[in-house]
């Protein structure tokens, strides 16, 4: 695929900076050029938000298989114009009740089996989220909104660097089983950057999906195929179970800050808590009287502080379909106040600088290398011009049977482990949905949206910076995703940061006996962000982050 030069210091569609996309009736963002180029096509054909969302995130899971799959998970938020309602989908895959974990790829082999005993085969949640979305809100015939799927899948894709990159330090965990090396590595081989990469058994899946509906997936013969090949390996599942717990639809999780409603994804999701814990505390701290965490150390310890304080409790958040809802509770003004207390009292008041160059060296910042962790997932943006707003993510995250490829569709499985720091937590009993951290995000200015926006990466703590840089520190949205992020602050007084902070931070952090772990400049396990929003009298803008590939556009 070729890129073009948007302006003197931006590139279209690659990874770095990127330009804004302003004036437009309609919007679309996403991590990959075709599919933002897909969800604007289907809009001009007069499709709405819903129905571009549908579309690429069909032909997404064709292009991108480094970050997701049709078999993964599906979220959104959706903004119906007509009624003026905030409607939130949760359609993440799910642990079959009853059954035990079933983990067939061992650990050690890859980013995606790092840990024993994960990860777990669960139902697939992406084509039921689709689903769902379609017979609620769509406008254009199924079929429709898989040609380009079909398409993409039958003439084969340009892999670009960034998704070798992906797959590169992803596909051992797939290399593991005979149909994870047919698929990712023919003839031994992964395809280089450049190569056409195409998959005849994946083309044929689109064209039957195009023809029999997303029931292909729920109750057809790709269902079929998946329930056969989880029973080979040893896994009882029944077809029965891949519908019986279906999407679920909510309002949201909502919280005020400084004039805005945020709405995000409602418990068992993390988000929207974490998100209201750590800007109430950072606000309880008064940050922005310090200045930016790029420039100010104390304000880097406190943002670092309020993150691992939202992570700790959030850890207690469950599905309340079989869970009590701590949600209020963990962010009422007293208990947001008494942290915020907490960290005021609890910094050094002596000069540490000498004990950190004991322990660490000469307190510097360079760039380390990227962080191991796995990277999947993609988020679209999209408006249209009736004034409808969805924001989306799908990803190959808890979905299907760990380290298959069943017609063409590879599979992770889910990585949720039992514990009160996991990001993923489910029961094997109950019927509930597994907790995870998805990013959605809608800001409401007077009812309306007035932005959206999320990002895969590091979501639970990177969503809480980028909203504080907008509705805190007043910055665009593309500064706002462009500044550096952090993650919170460990156990032993040590702040991972990417390596764009002032000198002075990290003298200043020094002082104050903490460790600093450099992260790359720009690190892509930090997320890049699909963003919209409205400008005042200048109609529609978007914008796609500088760590990763990715494409605003608009008509």
């Amino acid at each position: 695929m070729t890129s073009t030069i948007d302006g003197p210091d931006t590139v279209r569609g690659r990874v770095g900076p990127k330009a804004t996309v302003t004036g437009k009736r309609a919007v679309a963002s996403s991590q990959h050029e075709i599919v933002t180029t897909v969800m604007l096509d289907t809009l001009r054909v007069g499709g709405n938000a819903i129905d571009a969302v549908i579309a690429g995130s069909l032909v997404q899971a064709v292009v991108q298989q480094d970050m997701t799959n049709h078999a993964g998970t599906v979220s959104a938020l959706v903004y119906e114009a007509a009624t003026g309602r905030v409607h939130e989908l949760n359609s993440i895959g799910t642990i079959v009740p009853g059954l035990p974990r079933f983990a067939p790829v061992p650990a050690g082999k890859g980013l995606y089996a790092s840990f024993p005993g994960g990860p777990i085969a669960v139902t697939p949640g992406f084509m039921p989220g689709l689903k769902a979305l379609h017979d609620r809100f769509a406008t254009r015939p199924w079929a429709q909104l898989c040609e380009a799927a079909v398409h993409w899948a039958d003439q084969g894709h340009t892999v670009t660097s960034f998704e070798h990159l992906v797959m590169a330090q992803t596909v051992d965990f797939f290399l593991y089983t005979p149909s994870g090396r047919r698929h990712f590595a023919p003839g031994g081989h992964l395809p280089q950057v450049g190569d056409r990469r195409r998959s005849a058994a994946l083309a044929a899946t689109m064209r039957n999906l195009a023809a029999d509906g997303p029931d292909h997936f729920i109750t057809g013969k790709w269902a079929q195929d998946f329930v056969t090949r989880g029973n080979e390996l040893g896994w009882s599942v029944r077809l029965e179970h891949l519908g019986a717990i279906p999407p679920r639809w909510s309002s949201g999780y909502r919280w005020e800050h400084k004039g805005h409603t945020v709405v995000q994804q409602s418990p068992p999701e993390r988000q929207g808590v974490f998100c209201q814990i750590v800007l109430g505390i950072l606000q309880e701290l008064d940050i922005v009287s310090l200045g930016h965490w790029s420039q100010s150390a104390e304000a880097l310890y406190y943002l670092a502080h309020a993150l691992r304080r939202a992570s700790l409790e959030t850890g207690l958040l469950n599905d309340p379909a079989v869970f009590d809802d701590a949600s209020t509770a963990m962010t009422s003004k007293q208990l947001l106040t008494g942290f915020a207390d907490i960290l005021r009292n609890a910094k050094a008041h002596v000069d540490l600088t000498e004990h950190v160059k004991l322990v660490r060296g000469t307190p510097a910042v360079a760039a380390s290398g990227a962080s191991k962790q796995p990277a999947g997932s993609c988020e679209l943006s999209v408006v249209d011009e009736a004034g409808n707003w969805v924001q989306m993510m799908n990803t190959l995250q808890s979905g299907g049977i760990p380290g298959e490829v069943v017609g063409g569709v590879p599979m992770v499985g889910s990585h949720q482990v039992n514990g009160l720091q996991s990001p993923f937590e489910g029961w094997h009993t109950g019927g509930g949905r597994p907790r995870s951290t998805l990013s959605n995000t809608m800001v409401l200015r007077d009812g309306e949206p007035w932005l959206a926006l999320g990002s895969p990466g590091n979501v639970h703590c990177t969503v809480p910076q980028v909203l504080s840089n907008i509705l805190d520190f007043g910055m665009s949205p593309y500064d706002a995703d462009d500044a550096p992020r952090c993650l919170p602050y460990e156990d032993d007084h040590t702040i991972s940061v990417e390596s764009r902070i002032a000198p002075e931070v990290i003298t200043g952090l020094a002082r104050l006996g903490v460790l600093v772990n450099p992260l790359p400049e720009y690190d892509y396990h930090m997320g890049t962000y699909q963003m919209s929003w409205r400008q005042e009298g200048r109609g529609l803008a978007a914008c796609s982050g500088p760590r990763r590939e990715g494409v605003a556009d608009g008509v």
